[in-house]
């Protein structure tokens, strides 16, 4: 597997290609403000010297952090410290993740897991940081005959040790975490609803009355089903429209509309918070 230098490169070949890709930084790359991505995101520091700001939660980063980002959370690395700064990122595909799943192991588990006080950090002790370094080189060494099948299977391996390490870290017993991989039916039949009207006005009430649920009820499986709330998915998948409709030349304007924003002023302020970049800026340096 190619090694990138760049997590937006990895991030798009992620995205493209509906599978896993790793970049090793050893730079700061251009700050972007608070943004989300559509794929599931792992964030390893070699080094430390940095401040995460994931989902409102505040981190201090310190070697051998590791931290496990569901797609559309909201995430911002601010710099402390001048110079080298080496980590590896990780970007999945969670249609990807969903195909290495079974009825009883989910392998986005890492990523699911939300409750009150819950940490995206775990800190891997020395023994864990050689093995994460283990598997990260022989993903990216691999070649020759059987290299694909070879990548899945030492992926797969690597999936179940960082769930296994995550696990132990908060806490929850292995043998109570046989968890069912299905969403709940109510809340697929949601995202269905969602995805096929993006461009008209969604609203909770709007939901609520669709499915003849209460608002706190709908709310609730949704955030427990997908690890994030009904409004920051609208606001993600309508993003995330809105990036494929600018790399393809469609006007902003045009786009504002499609995507279902109220106005052009939400649209702005809303893309340019999540992407870190206007919509005409991202449109000039993404056209395709």
């Amino acid at each position: 597997m190619k090694e990138f230098h760049s997590c937006k490169a990895a991030i798009d070949a992620c995205i493209e290609q509906k599978y896993f890709a790793i970049a090793h930084l050893y730079f700061e790359e251009k700050t972007m403000n608070i943004h989300i991505h559509d794929c599931y995101e792992i964030y390893y520091s070699i080094s430390g010297g940095k401040q995460f700001l994931i989902d409102n939660k505040s981190y201090m980063i310190k070697p051998g952090d590791l931290f496990f980002i569901n797609q559309y959370e909201s995430h911002h690395l601010t710099q402390i410290e001048q110079g080298e700064l080496d980590r590896i990122v990780l970007s999945i595909h969670p249609d990807f993740l969903k195909q290495l799943s079974t009825p009883n192991t989910a392998m986005d588990y890492c990523f699911q897991y939300r409750t009150p006080g819950f940490s995206h950090r775990i800190s891997l002790d020395k023994d864990q940081q050689q093995r994460f370094m283990y598997y990260i080189h022989k993903l990216t060494s691999l070649s020759g005959y059987a290299e694909d099948v070879m990548e899945r299977a030492i992926f797969t391996e690597f999936m179940v040790f960082l769930n296994k390490a995550f696990f132990s870290q908060i806490k929850v017993k292995e043998e109570n975490v046989n968890i069912r991989y299905q969403y709940d039916e109510q809340v697929n039949e949601i995202l269905e609803y969602i995805n096929q009207n993006i461009a008209s006005p969604i609203t909770i009430d709007h939901l609520a009355n669709q499915f003849y649920l209460s608002k706190s009820y709908i709310c609730r499986i949704f955030k427990q089903a997908t690890g994030t709330t009904i409004n920051k998915y609208l606001t993600a998948r309508r993003i995330s429209i809105a990036k494929s409709l600018l790399s393809e030349g469609m006007y902003v304007n045009e786009v504002c509309e499609k995507c279902g924003f109220r106005d052009y002023s939400n649209f702005l302020k809303s893309f340019t918070k999540a992407v870190g970049v206007s919509p005409k800026k991202y449109a000039l340096y993404n056209a395709r």
